[in-house]
């Protein structure tokens, strides 16, 4: 049984965690610099953005990971450290300051930034804020409340969320922080997410867990269709819950899976329900397709559709665009055999059956459509096959986000 705890990623054994304003960014009040630390060297996996143009702490974190391992992860907002002259090294040194002020080596640390892309940053305002930012860590919620904040961006809200579970007989714990509202159409995993666990796994089973999970959690969300420069997923375990290293795929390994896709698609819908500007979450099932390939593109071609996405936010039951966004998603499939249904907490709505309009209210598809979560549910009667993605509606704050954005 899987059951939700407080603590975020402080939740399992064995790790602390705090956030600070350094002066990375003008605003005083929003923290801007995290750090997350470890009691013991943990397996650790991570994923990344296939966009070409990559953020240097992507480039620095391969590297300190590349055994499996680390202990620290080290965190700044407000400036991405993308396309910047000298920006490797301000990735590493930001890792040796870690190194300075904890004592864990910098090559154990994994870096990541977030905010504008092509921006200067300097190493001072990091050095500056790291007595503090090391004073305050803890193990207790306010540590990974504290981090959890000082990654956002245009995040409305702070992102964490912590579960516990049973594997080998111990209970373990997995936790994690997120940020991301805007340029998320991940293409791995997504924007910046960190997971904490005590349970006891090998790297490479934990990597294999990550890399299967993210194809049906992270990457079938989506806010804008774009693909950040600076996407990392990085799941780091302690071990500390006492229970026999998971090294294979037995029933232990599932029951970590399980675990970690609870977080995932928890975040899935925080990061989705959040999007700069938006006022609803949009989730589409899809069922019955022939591949779950098929069903991915179908489900993701739909939460993408800026026509869709416009209706949604206009509570118009416009649902020749779903039928739109499916026609072009690449997946297989018959047409004539394909049903949509809206629900929302005001009730159902069947819009669409064998692949024809049916009859409906225009007075309940308001209602229906004016409640803050929408399912949009697609029937295709191929297979047997589902999946589901997690979107937004498309809104003119937006714009008005994106518009002014850098200034």
């Amino acid at each position: 049984m899987i059951t939700k705890i407080e603590g975020g990623v402080c939740a399992p054994l064995g790790f602390r965690a705090n956030g600070v304003h350094c002066g990375i960014r003008k605003n005083k009040s929003k923290k801007d610099l995290a750090l997350i630390v470890a009691d013991v060297r943990c397996a650790t996996a991570c994923v990344y953005t296939t966009n070409l143009v990559k953020g240097a702490p992507i480039l620095v974190t391969k590297e300190h990971v590349k055994d499996g391992y680390a202990r620290a992860v080290i965190v700044n907002s407000g400036n991405a450290n993308t396309c910047n002259e000298g920006g490797e090294r301000i990735a590493e040194g930001m890792c040796k300051l870690v190194e300075a002020h904890t004592g864990i080596p910098a090559e154990d640390v994994v870096v990541a930034s977030t905010g504008v892309i092509g921006q200067k940053l300097s190493l001072e305002p990091v050095a500056g804020g790291m007595q503090a930012l090391c004073a305050g860590l803890n193990g207790d919620a306010d540590g990974s409340t504290a981090a959890a904040e000082a990654i956002m961006t245009t995040d409305t809200v702070s992102k964490e969320i912590a579960f516990r579970f049973r594997a080998g007989g111990k209970e373990c714990r997995i936790g994690a922080i997120a940020k991301g509202v805007g340029m998320i159409c991940p293409n791995m995993a997504t924007m910046l997410m960190f997971v904490t666990t005590d349970c006891k796994i090998s790297p490479a089973m934990l990597q294999k867990a990550l890399s299967a999970d993210v194809k049906k959690s992270l990457n079938m969300v989506s806010v804008d269709r774009d693909t950040s420069t600076n996407d990392t997923l990085c799941v780091m375990a302690s071990g500390l819950a006492g229970n026999a290293e998971i090294a294979e795929a037995n029933a232990d390994f599932k029951a970590f899976c399980r675990a970690l896709n609870a977080v995932t698609t928890a975040m899935c819908r925080m990061i989705a329900r959040d999007g700069e500007g938006a006022t609803k979450l949009i989730e589409c099932r899809v069922t019955g397709a022939r591949s779950v390939n098929d069903a991915r593109l179908a489900a993701k071609s739909v939460i993408n559709s800026p026509l869709l996405k416009a209706a949604m936010f206009g509570a118009d039951a416009n649902w020749g665009r779903v039928l739109c966004a499916l026609g072009y998603s690449g997946a297989k499939m018959d047409v004539s055999h394909v049903a949509v249904t809206f629900r929302s907490a005001a009730g159902e709505l069947p819009v669409c059956k064998e692949g024809r309009g049916v009859e409906f209210s225009e007075e309940h598809a308001k209602k229906v459509l004016s409640e803050e979560e929408i399912v949009i549910e697609v029937t295709l009667r191929d297979g047997r096959c589902k999946a589901t993605a997690w979107g937004c509606d498309l809104t003119y704050e937006y714009v008005k986000i994106n518009g002014d954005y850098r200034t």
